[in-house]
């Protein structure tokens, strides 16, 4: 359904002097902007999202663990080195220099406990950052705190409520990340992938969530769940954040995304779960292709991925055995701290044969194979991010009917808010593109993203 309020981002148009008085809302582009130009400081700008969080944290539950007072310090480290800089023009700033940042809680902080959302580890403290933390602190962000997971990311889900609706679910298990940016808490944050975690909340929350080819990040510090397939996700409240954010996890990114100078072509996959795509789902797909081929784009039919069955019930084998092996000391050691459906899945995952295991790992090789000539001649694959808005039920079951198949292919997939259902919920649109091809899908996306602005296509505004 497309939408006619007021922009709710702040990121399409010309935001102006309200938006420079809503600093919370602000991409993370806008606030380095209004840095460059001595228009305000890192300290207002973590003020800012502070006082957002203070007001909705109790309706939203997005952070696991928050430090006011060590954010201040930093901004105001941060502004520090601006005085330095206004001196010595030659020094070289990120533009997440003084920006805040959210990091999901299962990975690692040095100086904040990472608990990995399970009682077992409350309190723990890593002896490092991650790799991705300590990237963005060396790009001069600042780490507000960590957002609330599933525990160890997988099947238990947390506090964290649907920012536009409590009774809603966030999506899981990247739950906090996608609520605190699609609430104005932080404009930038950190998650994972490893069936849908980046992609599904970021479409139930509204919010810009890119999950890169398999590989592209580190996850160094990163407590695994299935090694074949995990992926950090990203998450802001545009295109062109997600690039600065990979751009500082990976110098180099942001030179691979270029405008396009042709309208792209796009496949239209409705994949094999198309039966259980929801009249909202349906209907965001048919208002986006409409608008995306007024743009100029042209939109063929794919599909590719039919008759991939074997692949997701690969996924399915690898997954559980490699979860239970990772997670084997809190399993046999630990095992009264775990939830009963986490136990479960451990122990089914301990019970598949190793050669199971290795022959579901040659599908899903065959099958990443079999999908690159579906790449050939389309830009990218347009595809529904989820089954429908967020279920009623805040701790339902997550739907993984959309995001897994291209999880297990290790492809690259983006999903754009910009649409709502019949409950006025955000419905995501997904692109998908070929492996290693994270930089032109990002061109494609931010393409996209500029024909759903000029549409005037919203997602519902949080007061």
């Amino acid at each position: 359904m497309m939408q006619t309020a007021d922009q709710a981002f702040g990121r399409r148009g010309n935001w102006g002097v309200a938006m420079e008085n809503d600093l919370a809302r602000l991409t993370a582009r806008q606030m380095a902007d209004l840095r460059a130009a001595g228009k305000t400081t890192s300290e207002a700008l973590v003020k800012a999202c502070l006082e957002r969080i203070a007001r909705r944290e109790d309706a939203v539950g997005a952070w696991a663990y928050l430090d006011a007072e060590a954010a201040l310090a930093q901004a105001r480290a941060a502004d520090a080195v601006d005085a330095v800089d206004a001196v010595d023009a030659t020094a070289a700033q990120s533009p997440l220099h003084g920006i805040p940042v959210a990091v999901k809680d299962v990975i690692d902080t040095v100086d904040m406990p990472t608990s990995y959302g399970s009682g077992i580890y409350t309190g723990h403290r890593p002896a490092a950052d991650a790799a991705c933390v300590a990237l963005l602190r060396e790009a001069g962000a600042i780490v507000l705190g960590k957002t609330v997971t599933t525990e160890f990311a997988a099947v238990t889900p947390g506090k964290t409520r649907n920012p536009h609706n409590a009774a809603y679910s966030p999506g899981g298990s990247s739950s906090g990340s996608a609520a605190a940016v699609a609430d104005f808490m932080a404009p930038l944050a950190l998650g994972t992938q490893t069936v849908g975690s980046t992609i599904r909340p970021a479409s139930y929350c509204g919010a810009v969530g890119f999950k890169p080819t398999w590989q592209t990040f580190s996850l160094a510090g990163i407590m695994p769940q299935a090694e074949s397939f995990d992926t950090l996700g990203l998450f802001a409240r545009s295109v062109g954040d997600i690039v600065l954010l990979g751009d500082a996890l990976l110098g180099g990114f942001a030179a691979r995304v270029s405008p396009r100078e042709r309208a792209p072509r796009f496949g239209f996959s409705r994949t094999p779960h198309w039966p259980q795509a929801e009249p909202a789902t349906r209907r965001t797909m048919d208002e986006a292709m409409a608008i995306l081929r007024t743009a100029g784009a042209e939109i063929v039919d794919c599909d590719a991925a039919d008759g991939f069955d074997d692949a997701l019930d690969a996924h399915w084998t690898i997954l559980c055995f490699e979860i239970a092996r990772v997670l084997s000391y809190e399993r046999t050691v630990r095992r009264d701290g775990l939830s009963d459906a986490l136990r479960g899945l451990l122990d089914r995952g301990m019970e598949i044969p190793l050669a199971d295991y290795r022959a579901a790992r040659e599908v899903v090789a065959r099958r990443c194979d079999d999908i690159r000539p579906a790449f050939a001649h389309v830009d990218a694959l347009l595809t529904p991010s989820a089954a429908g808005e967020a279920p009623s039920d805040p701790r339902a079951p997550s739907d993984l009917l959309f995001q897994r198949l291209w999880t297990t292919l290790r492809l690259p997939a983006i999903t754009l808010p910009g649409f709502t259902g019949d409950n006025g919920l955000p419905v995501g649109v997904q692109l998908v593109g070929p492996a290693n091809g994270d930089g032109e899908l990002l061109s494609v996306a931010q393409w996209a993203e500029s024909a759903f602005a000029r549409a005037s296509m919203k997602i519902p505004a949080i007061d």
